[in-house]
């Protein structure tokens, strides 16, 4: 598989099988994406992955938060802007339609939906999940450099035949998350990555998300003067 190969079949995947993975195999794939750039080589990533009885005593954990009503962990950063003006709007909206339609949740049952949403917390049934932190003394373009890492690591997962999931939605949990990971204090939780091989059952996997067209966000300057 080629780059683009990679690049064009990578999806997030929220469904996947119990297959246990090889250590060996997310080493290699950490220590690879660690090529990926970085201002002034900063390499900020902070990465903790768990499988086996950490992994489910974090899953269960976070069940019992959330039966017990699942209020929040206090914010560290906003996912999303307080205001969303359109087109960004619009593909929000329109990726949430059809992720809920592939599994058959109508937009007024919100119960399902927060059912489903929940889901997040059991990394979709995956083997690993894997946790990116950045320290608390960088600023935005590090955070930039973060998904530079995560992306490197999602397309080098594909490459072996593994799907990924990168869910931000972790972070709003974060201090349960630390009861298991027990992180330095210094170190701010960005997001979750579910990694594993993709259940191809799932209803929620058998869909792909929208992309703009390369004319509604790119503009190309001084090629005609050739």
């Amino acid at each position: 598989m080629n780059v683009t190969e990679a690049m064009v079949s990578r999806r997030s995947v929220r469904g996947f099988l119990d297959t246990p993975l090889d250590r060996a195999v997310i080493e290699e794939v950490l220590e690879i994406a660690s090529r990926a750039p970085s201002g002034g080589n900063l390499q900020p990533w902070r990465i903790v992955a768990l499988t086996g009885a950490p992994l489910r005593h974090l899953t269960k954990r976070m069940s019992e938060r959330l039966e017990t009503g699942g209020e929040p962990d206090e914010s560290l950063f906003p996912i999303y802007p307080a205001q969303v003006s359109s087109p960004y709007r619009d593909y929000r909206f329109r990726n949430a339609e059809q992720l809920y339609g592939a599994v058959g949740i109508p937009r007024q049952d919100k119960a399902a939906r927060r059912a489903w949403f929940a889901r997040n917390y059991q990394f979709f049934g995956a083997p690993v999940g894997l946790f990116c932190y950045v320290d608390q003394q960088m600023g935005s373009a590090q955070w930039s450099d973060l998904g530079m890492y995560l992306q490197s690591v999602m397309l080098l997962l594909q490459e072996r035949g593994l799907g990924s999931c990168p869910q931000e939605a972790w972070s709003a949990y974060h201090r349960t998350v630390a009861e298991i990971v027990d992180p330095p204090p210094e170190w701010m939780l960005f997001c979750g990555l579910a990694v594993g091989y993709e259940d191809r059952d799932e209803p929620a996997n058998n869909y792909r998300t929208e992309r703009a067209p390369l004319g509604d966000f790119a503009s190309f300057l001084g090629w005609d003067e050739n």
